[in-house]
């Protein structure tokens, strides 16, 4: 039996996509399998998925013998058992719980209120608005935090946290909800520092296995 990870994931899940990130920082290879949210009526319902994760989600992580779900949990045991590796969390507290606090802010405040199953019940006329009322509501709050904490490159200080992991997938959310990223400068500072780091490229959704071509960069 292979010793290598599995990540069931899909290309353009935020919480996938912050998996993607912190497995990068760690340095650990992975196997991808492709869980499609859409195709027959959503790949994640399945009777075979769902004995690897009851509720019916990605990501869902096997690694080190265990079987992981939730985004932050995941990221969360990755630190715990590979601290040595790119920390992803600050040594000082006040500064840990600042991470844990913005991370927190998208992760309950933010992406649950604008994620597929929330938006399929919202309906098609009416999901635009409501994704970009909740992003909008939560990156008010974020650009006031990072006003007073973010001293560096980054939401806290000059090394990628935690926080940083989950502000990238939700700013795409952001553009594809028509948000208007002229009233967050920090965010959008911050976010733009990110981009360029190769781990956050390599954890693209457009550089995934599962991919559209249409979708994928050249």
């Amino acid at each position: 039996m292979s010793n290598v990870p599995v990540l069931h994931s899909y290309f353009r899940s935020s919480c996938s996509w912050r998996v993607r990130i912190a497995l990068a920082f760690k340095q650990i290879k992975y196997n991808q399998k492709a869980v499609h949210l859409l195709n027959n009526g959503g790949e994640q319902h399945s009777d075979e998925y769902k004995t690897l994760n009851p509720m019916e989600q990605v990501p869902t992580l096997m690694i080190d013998g265990i079987t992981l779900t939730q985004s932050l949990p995941i990221m969360e045991y990755l630190e715990e058992t590979r601290p040595d590796i790119n920390p992803l969390l600050p040594g000082n507290p006040k500064d840990r719980v600042r991470v844990r606090q913005i991370a927190e802010i998208i992760n309950s405040g933010i992406q649950p209120v604008q994620n597929l199953s929330v938006l399929q019940a919202v309906g098609p006329e009416r999901k635009m608005q409501w994704g970009h009322d909740a992003i909008h509501k939560g990156f008010v709050a974020i650009e006031d935090l990072l006003k007073e904490y973010s001293t560096g490159k980054y939401c806290i200080g000059d090394t990628v946290t935690i926080a940083d992991i989950c502000l990238v997938p939700q700013v795409y959310n952001a553009s594809r909800f028509k948000v208007d990223m002229e009233l967050f400068p920090t965010i959008a500072r911050i976010n733009a520092a990110l981009e360029e780091l190769p781990e956050f490229k390599k954890a693209h959704f457009t550089n995934q296995p599962d991919t559209p071509d249409e979708l994928r960069k050249s």
